[in-house]
């Protein structure tokens, strides 16, 4: 999977909503499904990012993106579901999701961790991928074959001390992915749902978590990308429910 080599129309005419589309992986994996014919919907809090990443995708000639301003931590449901509304109305459909937004929150002990804290980091990496997901589903469902792909974390899926709130809501991503996989898993409908490690990658949120480490030592979002098409594109359509690794272990 790490070496899939993606068809340059591989997602021609394909409509996909990438949050956390400003920076880091979600701004390459925007551009990456942008490259390969997906019409993206750019989700994120940074109006000026998302313009950078849209201008970008613009000069490359690819499909038009569609630019979403929205702060998973003060967005309301009728937010989410006057989105669904409006890409309804616009597009009749959607194809792909990628939940990339994510906060870090404190690395410190559990007795030392901020409640404040805790609540806001539940709040942007696990509430709101299940509010933007339950308002998109009868959008997927209009889809032939709609994709999910929840970013989840080493963390998420075996916790290390001192990552608090991240590695929590990390562990109920997995938990939304698999429970959303197994709900979505029928016949007529064509939505498959898995989670995604990105593993250690060349980001700001890695940085951040990592002040001592040589960044470069790290992959680009750019390396990791073979995985993200594959499973967002056709050649994954019996794949559902599956925790995947973009790096080898």
């Amino acid at each position: 999977m790490q070496d899939y080599q993606a068809p340059a129309d591989l997602l021609k005419d394909r409509i996909i909503l990438v949050t956390g589309a400003g920076s880091g992986i979600g701004r390459t994996a925007a551009k990456t499904f942008a490259a390969h014919g997906a019409t993206v919907i750019l989700v994120g809090r940074t109006v000026s990012r998302l313009e950078s990443v849209y201008d970008e995708i613009e000069a490359d000639g690819h499909p038009k993106p569609a630019i979403v301003p929205m702060n998973f931590e003060g967005a309301a449901v009728k937010d989410y579901e006057e989105l669904a509304m409006t890409l309804e109305d616009n597009f009749g459909k959607l194809d792909g999701l990628l939940h990339n937004a994510a906060i870090l929150g404190d690395r410190s002990p559990v007795e030392m961790y901020d409640p404040e804290t805790w609540n806001k980091v539940m709040h942007v990496n696990a509430t709101a991928p299940f509010l933007l997901s339950r308002a998109m589903i009868p959008l997927l469902r209009k889809s032939d074959a709609a994709s999910v792909i929840f970013t989840s974390s080493g963390v998420g899926r075996q916790a290390k001390a001192y990552w608090g709130a991240y590695a929590v809501s990390k562990f109920a991503v997995e938990g939304l992915s698999q429970l959303l996989a197994d709900e979505l898993d029928d016949k007529h409908h064509n939505v498959r749902v898995n989670s995604l490690n990105p593993g250690a990658t060349r980001t700001n949120m890695r940085a951040h978590a990592y002040p001592a480490e040589n960044p470069q030592q790290n992959p680009a979002p750019e390396e990791l990308m073979p995985v993200y098409l594959y499973l967002m594109g056709s050649d994954s359509a019996g794949v559902n429910g599956q925790q995947v690794n973009a790096q080898p272990k």
